[in-house]
């Protein structure tokens, strides 16, 4: 059965340490002057197939900040910065729909068809999550694991999943939907881990 956007709850991922950028917020850093996060929020209500349902923000601290771009604003459940799957557990909790889709804060091309294109997959009837793969540059198709659409009856597996120590989204389950078709732009998936690459992506 196909889903609509309007079914779909996205949260940015924001709560990360930012540890390769020397330990500051992420979400807040400017890509062509805009924050990343808020940049990301924009992304997400400019998607092809219609508007996302709701939007929220995933973010450990400078909360404030976060709730000026308008959208919720929640922390992590688990202690002590647990990754991304500490997110989606914090998303999974907080939707209101029936779909999660997740996407971090700091790959700000991402694709305009993301939520669409995702969203096919449950044309199968026994996907319960789908996650994005592209084509890197070593020719490679590898996942991107932090871009997902799930049902929100995956809270459960999850918390099972992240009480017996799983961090690693890849190592949960997902059905893999490729963005290596003419016409996907190459680079939409890259990320800025560092202020160096982010400033080398503005200028691409």
């Amino acid at each position: 059965m196909a889903i609509q956007l309007s079914e779909v709850t996205a949260m940015v991922l924001a709560g990360g340490r930012g540890s390769r950028m020397g330990g500051v917020d992420k979400g807040l850093q400017k890509f062509n002057g805009t924050p990343l996060a808020l940049h990301t929020v924009l992304r997400l209500q400019m998607q092809e197939g219609g508007f996302i349902g709701d939007l929220m923000v995933n973010a450990n601290r400078n909360l404030a900040a976060y709730e000026a771009f308008g959208v919720p604003v929640w922390p992590d459940t688990l202690d002590g910065y647990a990754g991304p799957l500490a997110g989606f557990l914090t998303g999974l909790e907080r939707c209101e729909t029936p779909y999660l889709l997740t996407v971090p804060c700091d790959t700000p091309l991402f694709p305009l068809d993301l939520a669409r294109r995702l969203a096919a997959a449950f044309d199968d009837p026994a996907t319960e999550m789908a996650m994005a793969a592209a084509r890197e540059e070593d020719g490679q198709l590898r996942p991107q694991p932090v871009f997902c659409l799930m049902g929100v009856q995956m809270l459960e597996s999850l918390v099972a999943f992240t009480q017996a120590g799983g961090r690693k989204i890849d190592h949960w389950t997902a059905h893999i939907v490729p963005f290596d078709q003419p016409g996907d732009a190459p680079q939409a998936f890259y990320n800025a881990n560092t202020l160096a690459e982010l400033h080398a992506l503005e200028q691409r």
